[in-house]
C-alpha cells in the first residue's frame, strides 16, 4: 500500500436569494457605492432573510449540491465538519444538525471554530485524519450567516459582511502529486482587543444590560485588523513558497480569505503574485467568514486543472491566520455547475 494523500473530489456551494446591494445600504446608514468600493471593493453580499433559518441551512444546501455533483453514496461518508463562528446554537454543535438533515448513517459530525480561518484549519484536519488510514471520505463545510451579529446602524462594518456556505469531499487517494501538501498556521493571541463580540460568551452573558447596550454585534478596529493581516498573510504565503521551493511562476491560483479587496492587493503585491492568478469574488459575496474560501473554488471551480499549484490563505479573529499549499486534483471543467 503507497502513502495516502487527501484531494478534493468535489465542491458545492450556497448563497441566498436576496441580495443586500451598496445602494439599499447608503439608505440604511451613511454611506455610498463610491465609499464602499474604494474602502474594501464590495458591490453586493448575499443575506438569508428567512426567519427561523441559519447556518445549518445553509451548510446543508451546499452538502446537498456536492453530494449531487460528485455522486457520492452519503452511506460511505465517514465524518462531517462544519466549521462556523455563526452556530445555529451554543449547542448542539451545527455539524451534528447538518449530518441528521443529509441522513449520514455512518459518519460523526462535530464542529471547528477558527473565525476566517475556520475552513483552512478543518480542510487540514480532514487531511491528516484521512492520511493516518482511519478515514476515506470526509465533508468539509465552511458557514456562516454574518448578518446574525452586524449592526446595520455602524458604516464601518455593516458593509463588509455576507452569508453564504461552501463544501468539499476530501478523500482518500494513493495517487502521488496531487491533494493537500502541507500548511502553515499560527495563532498569536494579540486579536481579541481588535476583533471580538463583546457579550454573549460565558465572560459577559446575555442580559439586559447588554441587549439594550447593544453588546452582541461584531466589533472591530479596522486598521488594526488591516495591518496585522497584510503582514501575517504576506508572510505566510512566502513561508509555504520557501518551504515548498516555489518561485511566483509556480504557483497557478491563490486562493485567499475574501475580507477586502485592498487586503487581498495589498498582500499579492507583497508576495510578488500578480492578481490575475488570484481568485477574487468579494465583489458580489462580501466577507462570508469560513465560507470564503470554498465559494472562491466553488465560482472558480471551471478554470482548476489536475495538478494545479494552489495556495490557499487566511486571517481572522484570534489571530489565526495561515496558508496552505495545495495540488488540484480533477479538471473542474467536466464537472462545474
Amino acid at each position: 500500500m503507497g502513502k495516502i494523500n487527501a484531494v478534493i473530489t468535489g465542491v458545492g456551494g450556497y448563497v441566498p436569494d436576496y441580495i443586500l446591494n451598496n445602494e439599499e445600504l447608503s439608505r440604511m446608514v451613511d454611506t455610498s457605492d463610491e465609499w464602499i468600493m474604494a474602502r474594501v471593493g464590495i458591490k453586493e453580499r448575499h443575506i438569508l432573510t428567512e426567519e427561523g433559518l441559519g447556518t445549518s441551512y445553509m451548510a446543508r444546501k451546499a452538502a446537498k449540491q456536492l453530494i449531487k455533483k460528485t455522486g457520492v453514496d452519503p452511506n460511505t461518508i465517514d465524518a462531517l465538519i462544519v466549521t462556523t463562528t455563526t452556530p445555529d446554537y451554543k449547542f448542539p454543535s451545527t455539524a451534528s444538525i447538518v449530518l441528521g438533515k443529509l441522513g449520514l448513517k455512518n459518519a460523526f459530525a462535530f464542529d471547528l471554530e477558527a473565525a476566517c480561518c475556520g475552513f483552512l484549519y478543518s480542510l487540514d484536519m480532514a487531511a491528516s485524519m484521512i492520511q493516518s488510514g482511519r478515514y476515506k471520505k470526509i465533508i468539509v463545510i465552511g458557514a456562516d450567516k454574518m448578518s446574525s451579529l452586524i449592526d446595520y446602524q455602524d458604516r464601518a462594518t455593516c458593509v463588509l459582511f455576507g452569508d453564504g456556505a461552501g463544501a468539499v469531499l476530501v478523500e482518500a487517494t494513493e495517487e502521488e502529486n496531487i491533494g493537500v501538501q502541507n500548511s502553515f498556521f499560527r495563532t498569536d493571541g494579540l486579536g481579541l482587543p481588535f476583533l471580538h463580540m463583546k457579550a454573549g460568551g460565558s465572560v459577559c452573558p446575555t442580559s439586559h444590560f447588554t441587549v439594550s447596550h447593544r453588546l452582541h454585534y461584531l466589533y472591530q478596529e479596522g486598521r488594526t485588523v488591516f495591518r496585522y493581516a497584510v503582514t501575517d498573510m504576506s508572510n505566510d504565503v512566502l513561508e509555504v513558497m520557501k518551504r515548498n521551493g516555489l518561485e511566483e511562476a509556480d504557483v497557478n491560483w491563490v486562493i485567499p480569505h475574501e475580507a477586502n479587496l485592498r487586503i487581498i492587493e495589498a498582500v499579492t503585491k507583497r508576495v510578488g503574485i500578480p492578481m490575475e492568478k488570484v481568485v477574487v469574488n468579494i465583489e458580489r459575496y462580501g466577507n462570508t467568514s469560513a465560507a470564503t474560501i470554498p465559494l472562491a473554488m466553488w465560482d472558480h471551480e471551471k478554470n482548476l486543472k489536475k495538478g494545479d499549484n494552489i495556495i490557499f490563505t487566511a486571517f481572522g479573529a484570534g489571530f489565526v491566520h495561515g496558508a496552505s499549499f495545495y495540488k488540484w486534483g480533477y479538471d473542474g471543467s467536466s464537472v462545474a455547475m
